[in-house]
């Protein structure tokens, strides 16, 4: 880790997550001169980068049509992280995801 990165470092206490599991992110938008905290709940589709240029993306169904968006996991904007379940998938990254509908897209639920 070079002296940037340790410059630049955010510290945040995320829970561990990791593909196939259900979150809600907890993001501040700034509309103007008011700010709000908005949730994103959905599937984690991949975690990508490392250090704090880490991403991650979640998918989840607005109505129909599939939303997928993509936040920076040292950004200052996420408040917080909850996790609503944990997913039993078998690869890192589960685009194929994006593909299934009705019961197809269900996923099983890790047992501790």
């Amino acid at each position: 880790m070079n002296v940037v990165d340790k410059e630049l470092a955010v510290k945040n206490d995320f829970p561990k997550f990791q593909a196939g599991d259900t979150i809600t992110v907890h993001y501040k938008i700034i509309e103007g001169n008011k700010e709000r905290i908005q949730q994103f709940r959905g599937v984690v589709l991949q975690r990508a980068g490392s250090g704090h240029t880490a991403t991650f993306t979640v998918r989840k169904m607005s109505g129909n049509i599939g939303v997928e968006r993509i936040f920076p996991v040292s950004s200052p904007f996420i408040s917080k992280i909850e996790i609503n379940k944990h997913g039993k998938v078998r690869r890192a990254r589960i685009f194929y995801f994006r593909d299934l509908t009705g019961k197809k897209a269900r996923i099983k639920e890790r047992k501790f």
